[in-house]
């Protein structure tokens, strides 16, 4: 099956991810969760700021999870978000084997792994998280293969991409920098396990 196969839906220009998405794109615009003075919501200056970070980055979101795929030989990557907010910019990808999680930090500019891996158990896990990880073994499609069609079908550069239940479905979750729009792409692998026991998160636009 082709990887233009994946493609399932391309929503509307979104100024930022909704926030049904947020626990999986958890960091993709990690500057813009700064609220203005009178605390109303995310703040255009936090968003410019951390897209700009993003545009000038010399190490794209692809490269980096190659870059952290190559640390835990046999592991997935589950989740990957730019961050822009911590100092330095960084990727930080999130991989699983087993019942294992790492975090690593990739750097954004050089491409160099940034401090040591943060290292979790599957038990620390939200259900859905858990869930959702346990349907990806079932899966043969990696997040690596979204973010290709991601960025294909947008003409433009992926800045998160993760998993979510969305009709009790697995369904991977990129966010796409396309010119001065964000979109967001969503797509259904194929033999993705079903997730009917799931709470579902209604859409909102």
């Amino acid at each position: 099956m082709s990887k233009k196969q994946l493609f399932v839906a391309l929503l509307s220009l979104l100024i930022c991810a909704p926030s049904h998405a947020g626990t999986t794109l958890r960091g993709e615009i990690s500057a813009a969760q700064e609220q203005d003075a009178s605390g109303n919501g995310l703040s255009d200056e936090a968003i410019s700021r951390e897209l700009d970070l993003f545009r000038g980055a010399e190490i794209s979101l692809r490269q980096a999870m190659k870059i952290a795929d190559s640390l835990h030989p046999g592991s997935r990557i589950v989740d990957v978000s730019f961050d822009g907010g911590s100092g330095s910019s960084v990727y930080r990808v999130k991989t699983f084997r087993l019942d294992r999680i790492w975090e690593d930090a990739i750097d954004a500019r050089t491409g160099e792994v940034a401090g040591n891996a943060t290292v979790s158990s599957m038990s620390e896990l939200k259900l859905e998280d858990r869930l959702n990880l346990i349907a990806m073994q079932s899966v043969r499609q990696e997040l690596a293969d979204a973010v290709f069609v991601a960025e294909d079908s947008t003409s433009g550069k992926a800045l998160s991409g993760g998993l979510m239940n969305e009709a009790g479905k697995l369904i991977f979750v990129i966010v796409v920098l396309s010119g001065t729009n964000l979109k967001q792409v969503m797509l259904e692998p194929p033999s993705a396990s079903n997730l009917e026991t799931l709470p579902h998160r209604s859409r909102q636009h």
